[in-house]
């Protein structure tokens, strides 16, 4: 069975409900996105998300979480390099940006993730959570169609095997009948 078709849907039905997360934690929040403590404007998505400015953190971290989604190789490979120091944010920003990356990244980013999660503001957790909890079904996923490729490669020696044996018994029984064949005509002939 192929894996990589359900993979892809899985992927895009992810990835598709992301525009409706910012709107959504906005609401359970209770506050606009642009409104401060003070109910006057604030500037929103800060290049790099911290834990400092309370009426942008969802906007902030979702910004950053977005732009670490599209953001190719050189991008996350700069914007880690700017993200160095071990507070939690800087963790945490290291964790959204390295589950975007390769493969061989989502595992670092879920450590991270798992290690910093509780030290994040109470509202931006649930995001952080959705998040690791949506790598970690990436991670299974990648472990499954890794598993199914070695399953189907063993399943491909195999029959590799079983059809060189089937070939080799072929022509084993095409030499007996020729043998019998000849015996056969000896017999008529004398």
């Amino acid at each position: 069975m192929n894996a990589r078709p359900w993979l892809l849907c899985l992927a895009m039905a992810l990835l598709a409900g992301c525009q409706y997360l910012p709107e959504r934690l906005q609401s359970l929040s209770g506050q606009s996105p642009l409104e401060g403590a003070s109910g006057g404007a604030t500037t929103c998505h800060a290049e790099l998300p911290d834990f400092d400015n309370v009426p942008c953190l969802l906007d902030d971290w979702v910004a950053f979480g977005l732009a670490s989604q599209r953001g190719d190789r050189v991008w996350r490979e700069a914007t880690l390099t700017r993200l160095g120091g071990e507070r939690p944010e800087r963790r945490l920003a290291r964790a959204v940006l390295l589950a975007w990356g390769s493969e061989r990244q989502w595992d670092r980013a879920a450590a991270l993730y798992k290690a910093d999660l509780h030290a994040a503001p109470p509202e931006l957790q649930p995001l952080l959570r959705y998040w690791l909890n949506e790598l970690e079904g990436r991670r299974r996923l990648a472990g499954q169609l890794a598993e199914s490729r070695a399953e189907h490669r063993a399943a491909t020696e195999e029959n590799e095997a079983l059809s060189e044996e089937l070939e080799s018994m072929t022509e084993k029984l095409e030499q007996l009948t020729e043998i019998e064949q000849s015996i056969n005509l000896r017999q008529q002939n004398e």
